[in-house]
Parts: structure tokens; C-alpha cells; sequence
């Protein structure tokens, strides 16, 4: 199956290529409401067929949309992560600017070789090009596809503070009523947190927050977990029942989560003269999800899951172990031999009569 680390860059590059899509039927129909009857371009002469310049305009921009996207998601957004805004914002509209000019160039050869039914270096096809770039006509395309990019680029960046999912949910309203689901949640806090900010300062300390929660992400990605919060120095993933019982991704990610913090202990005891080490509580149950908020917005989870799992995490130390699970979790998760669970106490929840049984992973 495919990474799902390249599933999520091509559901991000789909968003890309279906605003550059939108954007490219659009033009299509100002164009024709435009030239009516005409069948050439008034400012340069250069043939007009309004059916190929459909098909051309919209299939070209879905196809470099997704481009777009792909290189967006995939390489610009790691390459100036760390880069201020105000550098970004240049160097990419630099990068985008050659890129719509490229992509305009291409396609105005592609149109014009089917319509003078010649080879896109025909004299005569390079000649059309040639007026298509010197005329106003080209640079209000520019500015016309710079519009669709600033589009395309500002739900990116809405739906990366959201979360991918979560911003497609918003969009297409899967929550709008609420809705009941059974997921799985690890909480997932770090050790020692308060004693590690005091030693190195509490803006060093958020460097560290920083550099940690980047290095979860591919573990997260691999193993398909959505992001539900950020509390300080804990954060909460979640998936879908089924999603999370898959290759029991929910536990994989803690393994590779621990085991990334593990290549990376000689950096961290570098920069901060410490080595972060994370607690996990881990749970399942039915969920109420649904959107809250007028000011602002969000999709929201309710119910005991969430509770529990923060109390199953804060027995960790407790027990004197890194992770804990409940054994409703347990029994629905595949019985192979990456995982040995180990029973070693019942939790007694408040207000609650039920005992749940805990169990560690070696």
C-alpha cells in the first residue's frame, strides 16, 4: 500500500488542483463571454476555439495545480519552515511567478500547435508565443492565475493549522451535526517537563517543544493519526477505530515515536543538555464529534474516552512506565509478536464503579 505520509501529500496536492481547476473553468467562460463569436484573439490574432481553449485551460490547470501542490506540500513548505515570513512570502512569489510564466508559455505552445496543426517550434507557433507574451492580454492572465495561486496557497495554510482532516471536514460540513464515532486516543505528555523548562529556561524550553513536536510528525503521518491538541507539553492523537487497529497503528506510533527520540538523543543533549523521554496513555470508546464555537470554530470529541486516557497517562509514573493501555484497547488490537502486553493494575475512575485493567507493552 502507499505511504500514508504520500496518501496525505496527495490529498493536499487534490485541494491545490481542484482550486487551480475552478480557477481555469472560470477563465475559460470570462473568455468566451468575452470574444462571443469571434474565432481569433483581437490583440494578437492568434486563433480562438473556445472548446479546445476549454479543455486546454482546464485540464492544464488541474494537471499543474496538483504540481503546484505536490512541490508545495512536499518540499516549499519544509524548506522555508524555519524561514521568516517576510523572506517566504518573496522567495515564493519569485518561485511562483516563473512558475505561472513557465506555465503559461507551455500551454500557449500546446493550444497553438493544435490549432495551426504544427509542431509547438513551428515558426509559426513560436510566432503566435512571441504575441501572446508582448501583449497585455499575457500579464492579465498572470495576474488573473496569481489571484488563483494566493487562493490555493491561503487554504493551505488554513487547512495546516486546522489539520488536514479537520479542515475537509469544515469544508464539506461532516460535522456540522454532530455525530457519534468510536476512536482511539493517546495522550502523550513528557517526563520530567516542569524540572527540564526550570533547568534551560522557558524560551528554550519552547525551542524544545518545537523541535519535538517536528519530530513526531512522521511517526504520526506514518501511522495515519490526526492531531487533536496541543496542551503545552502534551499532545493528543487520535484515529478512527478501524484506522488505528490497521497494523495497530495507535501502538506503532509510540514505538516509532520513542524510537525517533532515541536516534535523536545526542542533538537534544547537545542543544538542551537533556534527552526529552515520553509517557502515553492509550484508549478506546465512543465519541460525540461535531462543530462548537461562533467566534471561533472547532471540531470537538466528547465523552469518558478522553477523560480516561488522561488518567490512564497520568498513572504512568505511578507504575513506573512509559505507557499504559486499557484493556478495552487491548483485546481489539491484532495479537502478533511486535507487542507483548503485561498486565499490572486496575484504575479506579471517579464517580465511576467499573474497574478498567491496565496494561504496559514490552
Amino acid at each position: 500500500m502507499l505511504h500514508p505520509k504520500y496518501i496525505r501529500y496527495g490529498k493536499q496536492a487534490m485541494l491545490f488542483a481542484c482550486i487551480w481547476l475552478l480557477f481555469g473553468f472560470v477563465y475559460s467562460m470570462i473568455e468566451q463571454g468575452i470574444l462571443g463569436s469571434l474565432d481569433y484573439y483581437p490583440s494578437t490574432r492568434n486563433r480562438y476555439d473556445f472548446k479546445s481553449s476549454l479543455i486546454y485551460s482546464s485540464f492544464g490547470s488541474f494537471l499543474i495545480g496538483f504540481v503546484h501542490g505536490w512541490v508545495e506540500v512536499s518540499w516549499l513548505n519544509k524548506k522555508f519552515s524555519n524561514t521568516p515570513l517576510w523572506v517566504k512570502i518573496v522567495l515564493k512569489t519569485s518561485f511562483y511567478l516563473l512558475f505561472i510564466i513557465l506555465f503559461l508559455s507551455i500551454l500557449s505552445l500546446a493550444i497553438n500547435s493544435n490549432r495551426f496543426e504544427a509542431s509547438p517550434l513551428s515558426p509559426e507557433v513560436l510566432q503566435s508565443l512571441w504575441l501572446f507574451i508582448g501583449n497585455f492580454s499575457f500579464w492579465s492572465v498572470v495576474i488573473f492565475i496569481a489571484f488563483g495561486l494566493t487562493v490555493a496557497m491561503l487554504f493551505a495554510e488554513l487547512a495546516s493549522y486546522l489539520g488536514g482532516n479537520v479542515f475537509l471536514n469544515f469544508l464539506f460540513g461532516k460535522y456540522h451535526t454532530p455525530k457519534k464515532e468510536t476512536r482511539i486516543f493517546m495522550f502523550l505528555d513528557m517526563k520530567s517537563s516542569t524540572t527540564i523548562a526550570e533547568k534551560i529556561g522557558h524560551a528554550k524550553y519552547f525551542e524544545l517543544l518545537k523541535d519535538c513536536y517536528a519530530d513526531m510528525s512522521n511517526a504520526i503521518l506514518e501511522t495515519s493519526g490526526e492531531i487533536y491538541q496541543y496542551v503545552g507539553d502534551e499532545i493528543v492523537v487520535s484515529w478512527p477505530e478501524k484506522v488505528g487497529l490497521y497494523k495497530n497503528n495507535c501502538i506503532e506510533c509510540f514505538s516509532l515515536i520513542s524510537h525517533t527520540f532515541e536516534e535523536r538523543k545526542a542533538y537534544y543533549m547537545k542543544k538542551y543538555r537533556d534527552a526529552p523521554l515520553f509517557k502515553a496513555g492509550f484508549h478506546v470508546g465512543l465519541v460525540t464529534t461535531g462543530e462548537i464555537g461562533i467566534v471561533k470554530k472547532e471540531i470537538i470529541y466528547t465523552g469518558d474516552v478522553l477523560n480516561t486516557t488522561a488518567r490512564i497517562q497520568g498513572e504512568c509514573n505511578t507504575y513506573k512506565t512509559v505507557v499504559l493501555v486499557s484493556e478495552q484497547l487491548v483485546i481489539k488490537l491484532d495479537n502478533d509478536e511486535s507487542f507483548q502486553f503485561n498486565k499490572i493494575a486496575k484504575l479506579l475512575l471517579r464517580g465511576k464503579k467499573e474497574l478498567i485493567q491496565l496494561y504496559t507493552i514490552n
